[in-house]
């Protein structure tokens, strides 16, 4: 009887094992513990909009952007601008990835050329946090597909039975003499190299099909354990037992209103406290954003309905196709730390009072008229490194501080690094010229202050009234 018990306990503990892997994996965690919801989003047209943006909420219904509404990454790679973007955690949560749309409309690109002749890569970004994360990097996906011409709406999940993850994606191609939009498929374990892309969904004729995503359903609820809606001229629901297996039609949204000429962008929410999912879908056509349409059986396409008015409201930034994660405790306090609402300001120099701090081309000077005005701006951060301490980070170039090398200042991109961390953090402390102002001390270097000569930012010692003079700032909104 105990060896019985003992191999039943090893079971039970291999159950619950797999059970949570199983959770994890799936596109969005829904459990009863998870305090919150994280959405990753664009916000319109424009190199400024078409970045990465934040919003929290509590309840998976009412959105909070968060960052005060600023960007939180910014692409430096390909088009250098981002859309679609999707959250993708690791099995253990000790990794994370966004992967987007190498995409900037309004800003050196036409819709056209982007149809005939865009990117053939996705942006991917990498973090072991949620927080903190590298440079983006550029993924080509839609290469080494015949006639190949983009890569747009990636989405990716993992796959239990191989332990990759299947990267999805919409190219526009030729094939069968019919050009275009498909969705494609490669594998992959780090989003830095695929597997041959192959063909994944295909509608007949000259339909297109452009947006998918893919949600894990738990067992008991509806008969499938994937379900997929995509936008291929309606919102098209689908189930299957397997990601890459048959799939079958299961209706769409038309019963209730909704086509694919008015929304696009589905994206899956799982509520943690109780079996009801949120689609969430982008209503382009109107210029809208998002709004949630609800299901208790997310492959009964019956059962959708459209949300109360009022029982929704979704903050002061527009949100457009993007991603969802349920949060850890863990998770949502990291997140929340390190984007707050922080106020945006400017440091306005004391004996020369129409130039203000700012960054061009990565190098840090004294300049009046600043335009844009963007670089000019900077959110006082809690200190990377000690505490009572201050850094600033870039609005327009976010993840980004002014940091010391050499005592050059420079606006450089946070690599994690400790000695990163300790050249971007100062004191903020009574102004050295007019105890009204601010200087700022350096963290690593006490005997050093910021101060600016021959209008460049530099890192000193102060030993005269025209150091003091130069070292002392004004932070202004």
């Amino acid at each position: 009887m105990s060896v019985l018990l003992s191999r039943l306990a090893t079971i039970l503990v291999a159950a619950c094992l797999l059970v949570t892997s199983q959770v994890l994996t799936a596109p969005q965690r829904a459990a009863a513990a998870d305090p919150g919801y994280l959405m990753v989003h664009f916000t319109g047209e424009g190199s400024t909009n078409q970045q990465m943006y934040l919003s929290h909420s509590t309840d998976g219904l009412n959105w909070n952007d968060l960052n005060g509404g600023g960007m939180v990454l910014r692409s430096t790679v390909g088009t250098k601008g981002v859309r679609d973007p999707a959250l993708v955690r690791a099995p253990g949560g000790d990794k994370y990835w966004i992967i987007a749309t190498d995409l900037c409309i309004s800003c050196g690109q036409s819709w056209g050329d982007a149809q005939t002749n865009g990117s053939r890569n996705l942006v991917v970004w990498e973090s072991t946090d949620l927080v903190t994360w590298s440079a983006p990097w550029l993924l080509n996906v839609a290469g080494a597909i015949p006639d190949g011409r983009n890569a747009w709406a990636p989405e990716a999940i993992r796959d239990p039975q191989t332990n990759d993850y299947v990267l999805y994606w919409a190219t526009n191609a030729t094939l069968n003499g019919v050009l275009k939009h498909r969705i494609y498929y490669a594998r992959t374990t780090d989003f830095r190299t695929i597997t041959t892309p192959q063909l994944y969904i295909d509608r007949a004729g000259t339909q297109g099909i452009i947006d998918t995503q893919i949600v894990e359903v738990p067992s008991g609820v509806g008969n499938y354990r994937y379900v997929r809606s995509s936008g291929d001229g309606q919102i098209t629901i689908e189930g299957s037992n397997s990601i890459l297996g048959t799939w079958t039609n299961l209706g769409n949204l038309s019963g209730i209103g909704l086509t694919g000429s008015q929304v696009e962008g589905p994206m899956w929410m799982k509520f943690r406290d109780r079996n009801e999912w949120a689609l969430y879908l982008d209503q382009y056509a109107s210029g809208r954003g998002y709004m949630p349409v609800l299901t208790t059986n997310p492959s009964a396409s019956g059962t959708y309905r459209l949300p109360a008015s009022g029982s929704y409201t979704m903050g002061g930034t527009k949100k457009r196709h993007g991603s969802i994660l349920n949060l850890t405790a863990a998770e949502e306090s990291r997140v929340l730390t390190r984007w707050p609402n922080t106020a945006i300001n400017r440091l306005q120099s004391y004996n020369y009072q129409d130039r203000h701090v700012r960054h061009a081309n990565f190098d840090v000077r004294i300049d009046p008229n600043v335009s844009p005005a963007q670089d000019a701006q900077f959110r006082l951060r809690p200190g990377l490194a000690g505490s009572g301490t201050v850094s600033f980070e870039s609005v327009n170039f976010p993840g980004y501080f002014l940091r010391h090398s050499n005592f050059d200042f420079q606006l450089a991109y946070n690599d994690g690094t400790t000695a990163f961390a300790e050249d971007a953090t100062f004191r903020q402390v009574a102004g050295l010229a007019d105890s009204t102002w601010s200087s700022f001390q350096s963290y690593n270097h006490p005997d050093r202050y910021i101060r600016h000569y021959a209008y460049q930012l530099r890192l000193d010692p102060i030993t005269t009234a025209a150091g003091r003079s130069d070292a002392t700032f004004r932070v202004t909104s």
